[in-house]
């Protein structure tokens, strides 16, 4: 039975990974403040990109790691010593903010070391929140999200208090600290349950075959990356760059999309007995249809509405990944200890494709953010149509098919 530190540990871990995965788009109105990065918005995206790249590799890896590093809990411990060095380059680049391409590779540098921790702690805790927990899996698996989107919630309303206080840095000390803390804390704990053992099958079906419906939770994966991309990293610019908001306007609305897919999902979950899961699954994907339109239809200085689009886009992201990665598991039988890591992974390239793709939109089309959110609803009325093919299997009105697809020859 684990010990009550053990527990303790993997929780606040999940707070505090929240922090850190959200520090560096609640900081995005510094990065592209003419006062101090001048980032453009092209630049401001690619920062991302390493983010997502390494968060990738990291999801498809960490079982082969974790079986030549000792299991999960060397995994866990690199994922924070990684997300601390990140936090780390993030603070030391203030000092070459007007040395762009300095700062800039430095930016670079601390995604990169966040992306990695990102894809290897996430899959650590809830690996350890599941053995922790072997009769009250799913319960414990949803109060370690929803911890860890209380992190996401917190981090906006930390800087904007940090700002308030004429010290934007704060936010990247206090992670720092706070990563620092569960670090050493964690260091003395043995965490030896939840060892990975199904290395072996998840690089059979990196290598070898997997079934052709995997390939529809995989696009759906991908929509949502780039749909939740779009209110995650880019509601604060939009704030402030097209209804004039200021930063503490612009970071209440990136707490209330995070807000809201925290209390979403916790929402969705209580009423599941009164609205089964299959109907959430396909119903949310037009509420951040219509968040998306209205966001793309508000006059400039509605900024009110403009967080209130927000908040509903929150609302029909919440429990769209939780229950993606469910539904996979369930189906996906035979892969069933891979889905969640592939199906993270193409919800990473999906958030790259977003982080990157508004700036070169910008600066090379000549689209606005208004036309630009816009046309992020279609995809997520692509994503509709993905989720009624992934729920058609739970009702029964499709048969899995034997159907496989190669996807590599080693």
């Amino acid at each position: 039975m684990a010990r009550r530190d053990e527990i303790a540990a993997i929780y606040l871990a999940g707070v505090v990974q929240g922090i850190a995965l959200v520090t560096f788009p609640a900081v995005g109105i510094i990065f592209t403040s003419a006062a101090h990065y001048d980032l453009s918005n092209a630049q401001y995206g690619s920062i991302f990109l390493p983010q997502a790249i390494m968060a990738v590799a990291a999801s498809l890896l960490g079982a082969g790691l974790a079986s030549r590093m000792g299991g999960a809990r060397s995994l866990y411990l690199f994922g924070l010593t990684a997300n601390l060095l990140a936090i780390l380059l993030l603070i030391v680049s203030q000092f070459f903010m007007h040395e762009h391409s300095i700062a800039y590779g430095l930016l670079l540098a601390a995604t990169g070391c966040l992306g990695i921790g990102f894809g290897l702690t996430v899959p650590a805790l809830n690996t350890f929140a599941a053995t922790f927990f072997p009769n009250k899996v799913d319960r414990a698996l949803l109060l370690l999200n929803s911890l860890l989107g209380v992190g996401t919630a917190l981090a906006p309303i930390l800087f904007a208090v940090f700002v308030a206080m004429g010290i934007w840095w704060g936010l990247p000390f206090l992670v720092a600290v706070l990563i620092a803390v569960l670090l050493v804390f964690s260091l003395r704990l043995p965490l030896n349950r939840g060892v990975p053992s199904n290395a072996a099958q998840i690089r059979t079906a990196v290598v070898g075959r997997l079934p052709s419906r995997f390939w529809i939770f995989a696009a759906f994966a991908l929509c949502y990356g780039a749909c939740e991309t779009m209110n995650g990293n880019w509601a604060s610019l939009y704030m402030t760059k097209t209804l004039g908001a200021n930063s503490a306007i612009a970071s209440l609305a990136l707490t209330c999309f995070w807000g809201a897919v925290t209390v979403g999902r916790l929402f969705f979950a209580a009423i599941e007995k009164w609205f089964p899961a299959r109907r959430v699954c396909v119903a949310l994907p037009f509420v951040v249809a219509a968040a998306f339109v209205i966001a793309a239809l508000l006059p400039k200085n509605e900024r009110l509405l403009g967080v209130a689009s927000f908040a509903l886009a929150g609302l029909g992201c919440s429990a769209l990944l939780p229950l993606m990665i469910s539904f996979g598991q369930k189906e996906l039988t035979a892969i069933a200890a891979s889905v969640a890591g592939g199906l993270i992974a193409f919800y990473q390239i999906g958030y790259g494709l977003a982080a990157f793709g508004v700036g070169p939109l910008q600066s090379l089309a000549d689209l606005s953010f208004k036309t630009i959110y816009g046309g992020a609803a279609f995809v997520a009325l692509a994503m509709a149509a993905l989720a009624f093919l992934m729920v058609q299997v739970q009702t029964g009105k499709i048969v899995p098919p034997l159907a496989t697809t190669q996807l590599g020859t080693n």
